[in-house]
């Protein structure tokens, strides 16, 4: 995989899509669609590089994708609150705030399922915290 530039890491979409592009599996395929996927749900969210991964966020960090050897990780940060009527979230679940998905090869991605818990968790950064 490659590991993008500290050119790439000064644009975070760069970033992102030199780590994506350094995929050269069913794992960069992908992750492009639920990139695309992440856009389409919340045009709103920015796209951020931290942790060496992609991060899209609001105030806060909603969602972050890491590329494993025999997965694709999608890391919701307020997963725990979230409303998951369709059980997308399968690892993490005893954490006390995330929660994520993980898709090995082959994985069928719930598109609508996928973009109402993307849609839910920018609407839940946009909230301002209760004390």
């Amino acid at each position: 995989m490659k590991k993008p530039s500290a050119k790439d890491q000064a644009d975070p979409a760069a970033a992102i899509s030199a780590y994506i592009d350094g995929l050269n599996d069913w794992r960069g395929e992908l992750l492009v669609r639920l990139r695309q996927l992440i856009k389409e749900a919340e045009p709103t969210l920015r796209e951020t590089w931290k942790w060496s991964t992609p991060v899209w966020s609001h105030s806060g960090n909603v969602v972050a994708a890491g590329a494993f050897k025999d997965h694709v990780k999608l890391n919701f940060f307020q997963g725990a609150a979230l409303t998951d009527p369709r059980k997308l979230f399968n690892a993490g679940l005893d954490a006390k705030a995330t929660r994520a998905i993980d898709f090995a090869a082959g994985s069928k991605v719930d598109e609508a399922a996928l973009k109402s818990l993307i849609r839910q968790a920018a609407e839940l950064d946009r909230k301002p915290a209760t004390k």
